[in-house]
């Protein structure tokens, strides 16, 4: 979904920029209107009206301008622009206010104006303090500290103790918030590059890393941002395990977070997001459907806010994280038909949001059409959708690189084309046992297919009921219902056996399962 006309970052950042972004552009540059500036504005104009970046097209334009100094140009946009921005979205932002009221008391500082620069460094403190931007107050306390302990500023020795024992609590905090951070991130590229846990091995792996890595004493935390990173940390691990109870409370602890300081949504509205995400996801997994309904309303009313809607980045995951939760909602209830008339726009805002969206994101979105495509009967464009995923070499989700697999070897499979199964099926066995990504589900369902060949169709029917029993008792298997997260083998099987769709038998699943939830909810 990507071109190569993004790969000029130049060109990629006049190309993200609004109308809005434009012209205030224009205006900072024209207030000093220097011939170099000048001629930076004329390669604005030049690359804005561009679809695809064409270097040979822009020296044209800017005759006669060389393609060193057209280089020479680049470089001089790019930091114009970036001072620009600077300017206009110092007010969005906590980290540039506080960014720039350093850089104040820096510049006072060196100008000798020593008691103007701790007045500042004083409003720094409180708003760093406020929105718990501790990295911020380190560096504030680092001037503080170097004036104080330099010059005579008649501060009382009660404040330069303050000081003292205010570096001695924040560097521990950052300790902290370093090795939680950390340990997120790390379980975070885990799954990224593995997907769930694949056997025993994978999960004694886990957890030995993840006890190792969790600092001590966790349970006296009280900062914001030590327990976002502990519960996005305990949130990973859980996923990883496919442990969706635990994942579903450490989501919900995340989003609880931000529930109890409503102000933290604007400071960091990306983990908000994420968070809102990943708990969208522990109601799926778990099938909780009204919870899922209720959190996605939630979400969708979020994304209309101006906190979503302040950078592009906002306004991007909350597209994809709100449209992969509709997917999910249709793939859980059986809707396939009807999730297939969202597709269309998805397509469009992806390739819209081609410079944003990264390769893993494209890789989760057509597994997932392919699923909708398969569920509704639509094999040949179910496949086309898989073929995106086993052509490309990213080296992500090797999950998803297996099921892809199964999934087209199953589309073929249903569109009767005997002739290529047979050589597809050794391929995708070989590929999936390579991978260490073969479970019992599998090895069934291949020897299934296998076997299949030579039935009739009045043999097959009692072969798939054994298929069926097969496989029905796995559900509650740890290791084994990775498989059913990603291929709802059981429905599929049930279908054949009841002589029912795909569809039909997961729709009655979900209204047997919402009625349940009801029951309990009202006893």
């Amino acid at each position: 979904m990507m071109s190569n006309r993004f790969t000029d970052a130049l060109f990629q950042l006049v190309r993200s920029l609004e109308k809005a972004e434009k012209r205030h552009f224009k205006l900072y540059i024209k207030r000093s209107s220097a011939k170099e500036d000048l001629k930076i504005i004329q390669l604005f104009d030049a690359m804005d009206k561009m679809q695809d970046y064409d270097e040979k097209l822009l020296i044209k334009r800017l005759s006669p301008v060389s393609k060193p100094q057209l280089a020479n140009l680049k470089v001089h946009l790019y930091k114009e622009l970036l001072g620009s921005l600077r300017l206009l979205k110092t007010s969005d932002n906590i980290d540039l206010q506080l960014s720039e009221h350093l850089d104040h008391a820096r510049i006072l500082y060196n100008k000798g104006l020593k008691l103007q620069s701790l007045k500042i460094l004083e409003k720094a403190k409180e708003l760093a303090k406020t929105n718990h931007k501790f990295n911020y107050l380190a560096q504030v306390i680092s001037l503080e500290k170097k004036i104080e302990t330099l010059h005579i500023t008649r501060s009382s020795l009660e404040k330069t103790e303050q000081l003292a024992i205010e570096a001695k609590d924040i560097s521990r905090h950052i300790d902290r918030v370093s090795q939680l951070s950390n340990l997120a991130l790390l379980l975070y590229r885990w799954y990224v590059k593995n997907g769930h846990a694949r056997h025993g091995q994978d999960v004694k792996a886990i957890n030995e890393f993840f006890k190792s890595s969790l600092p001590k004493h966790t349970e006296t935390i009280t900062d914001f941002y030590e327990l976002l990173y502990l519960y996005q940390s305990y949130s990973w691990y859980a996923f990883i395990k496919q442990d969706f109870l635990m994942y579903y409370r450490y989501s919900q602890k995340w989003i609880n977070l931000f529930e109890d300081e409503p102000s933290m949504k604007s400071v960091e509205t990306g983990h908000f997001i994420k968070g809102m995400h990943n708990l969208l996801n522990a109601h799926f997994d778990l099938r909780n459907f009204e919870q899922f309904q209720i959190t996605l309303k939630k979400f969708e009313a979020f994304a209309q806010t101006p906190a979503a809607n302040l950078h592009d980045n906002f306004r991007i995951h909350t597209f994809i994280y709100i449209y992969s939760a509709k997917i999910n909602w249709h793939l859980m209830t059986g809707t396939f038909k009807d999730g297939l008339t969202i597709i269309p726009y998805i397509e469009e805002k992806l390739d819209e949001y081609g410079l944003y969206i990264d390769r893993h994101r494209i890789l989760v979105f057509n597994y997932k059409i392919a699923s909708l495509y398969f569920g509704s009967g639509e094999y040949s464009k179910s496949i086309d959708y898989l073929h995106r995923i086993i052509t490309d070499n990213a080296d992500l989700r090797i999950d998803l690189q297996c099921y892809a697999r199964l999934l087209h070897l199953m589309a073929h499979y249903e569109m009767g084309n005997d002739d290529i199964i047979e050589s597809l099926m050794k391929s995708v066995y070989r590929f999936m046992a390579k991978m260490k990504n073969l479970t019992v589900v599998e090895e069934e369902m291949f020897r299934f297919v296998r076997n299949s060949f030579s039935l009739s169709n009045k043999q097959l029917k009692p072969e798939l009921e054994k298929f069926l029993h097969k496989i029905k008792h796995l559900e509650k298997n740890r290791f084994e219902t990775r498989a059913f997260a990603y291929l709802d083998v059981i429905s599929w099987v049930e279908g054949k056996v009841y002589n029912k769709t795909m569809s039909d038998i997961i729709h009655e699943k979900y209204i047997s399962g919402r009625k349940r939830q009801y029951r309990q909810i009202v006893a």
